[in-house]
């Protein structure tokens, strides 16, 4: 121990010096942290809160106040009508139906066609590897004259399958990336002692490879039902009737004479259309964090 320490010299006083200007610096650097992170949850909250409280203002209120003060009259009147002038029950039936019907086939196809380039391998398998990735720049407006042709040709306008298909083509190729990317940390060991055991390709895939990619579904499942629930050009392309549009398609419909729109019924239909996807998103965000926590390669 040095004199300067014992005796409080100078050595001591630089010291406490430098430890107080080192405890206001983070001190400053997490009040500018705080700050930041108070300012993203206010840009991401206040339009979800404006528009709950908005859905339950009435029209009078509304039309003649401040649409951005407080709200004088609350009223639920407004859910009522949602669902009784547009059809909201059947549109998120719709929603529902092509969301689970195009997320299967995205996995399914996704998860198989990434388990044959990477863990069986094959001849030219690169080569449809970067066929896959060249499809995830692909624009969707191109497929949209020559598919409305198609199904015209073999009468399949109109129905869910014109909606799930092209929805589910154009998101394979990211699926398939991430199921690759994933497939590539699973060690080569656990595949060959399953060879050696006897397995099979196809039990490899069910009994391993699928039990080991729950996390990834999770990941491919949660951003693409966010897209397919709020898609609008499929729906309306290939729909014709008000009995299949979905809930982007569907909210037209609350655009009444002259271009004027009920806008307090509008907002309460996007609430409740919103509930679903916002559940989804947290249950399914719990799920992959700890489907990401006991993956393959921990431990």
């Amino acid at each position: 121990m040095s004199i300067a320490r014992i005796f409080g010299g100078p050595g001591t006083a630089s010291s406490a010096a430098d430890e107080y200007h080192r405890r206001k610096r983070l001190s400053v650097h997490g009040a500018i942290r705080w700050v930041i992170i108070a300012i993203l949850v206010i840009i991401q909250v206040y339009p979800l809160l404006w528009l709950f409280i908005t859905s339950l203002r009435t029209e009078h209120d509304f039309a003649s106040g401040d649409p951005f003060g407080i709200p004088k009259q609350f009223t639920l009147e407004n859910y009522a009508r949602a669902f009784e002038a547009g059809d909201l029950g059947v549109y998120i039936r719709n929603s529902l139906i092509v969301t689970f019907g195009a997320s299967f086939f995205i996995v399914l196809m996704g998860m198989m066609a990434a388990y044959a380039i990477n863990v069986l391998g094959f001849r030219g398998s690169k080569i449809v590897s970067g066929i896959f990735l060249l499809g995830i720049i692909v624009p969707v407006q191109i497929a949209l004259v020559p598919l409305f042709i198609d199904y015209s040709q073999i009468n399949l306008l109109d129905t869910y399958a014109s909606m799930i298909i092209p929805l589910a083509g154009f998101a394979v190729p990211m699926s398939v990336f991430l199921f690759s990317s994933f497939y590539n940390y699973i060690p080569k060991e656990t595949y060959e002692a399953a060879s050696l055991d006897g397995a099979g390709p196809y039990r490899i895939f069910w009994q391993i490879t699928l039990p080991l990619s729950l996390n990834t579904i999770v990941t491919v499942v949660l951003v693409n039902s966010i897209f397919i629930w709020n898609e609008f050009i499929f729906a309306n392309t290939f729909v014709l009737s008000d009995g299949l549009k979905t809930i982007p398609l569907g909210l037209q419909n609350y655009i009444g004479a002259m271009g004027n729109t009920d806008w307090t019924a509008t907002f309460a239909a996007v609430c409740v259309t919103i509930t679903p996807l916002m559940l989804i998103f947290m249950v399914l965000n719990k799920a992959m964090i700890q489907g990401l926590e006991g993956g393959a390669t921990k431990g």
